[in-house]
């Protein structure tokens, strides 16, 4: 799987961000405004421990939060402990959140691309 990593070294960042290819491919659909207000909120969630821009949704599947022009934008991740190096999140995937409750196919999607990810050679 491809992965986009984003990094900023201005603050004490908790975690890496890694995209994968579904998510990159997400990100690449928005608009230019829309996809830095995305990346600006994931890097602002490395520094801060703020559940209104990265929030836990289960055991294993945590969201990435951006609200841009009325629109609720949100990316799946996950967690990956790195011997010796910080954590990392991957982020499985995006979508245009029309609910208030995050809806259980793209939980789903997220945590069967989790599952391919941990099980890769």
């Amino acid at each position: 799987m491809e992965t986009m990593r984003l990094s900023s070294r201005r603050m004490i960042e908790h975690f890496d961000i890694e995209l994968l290819e579904e998510a990159t491919a997400f990100l690449a659909r928005l608009s230019e405004k829309s996809r830095e207000k995305v990346l600006y909120n994931m890097r602002k969630a490395r520094v801060l421990n703020d559940p209104e821009l990265f929030k836990k949704l289960n055991e294993h599947i945590w969201e990435f939060r951006t609200l841009h022009g009325g629109t609720q934008l949100r990316f799946l991740a996950f967690w990956v402990q790195r011997g010796g190096q910080r954590s990392l999140v991957l982020a499985t995937h995006g979508f245009v959140k029309k609910t208030s409750k995050v809806p259980e196919r793209e939980i789903h999607r997220a945590t069967q691309l989790r599952t391919q990810y941990l099980n890769k050679p």
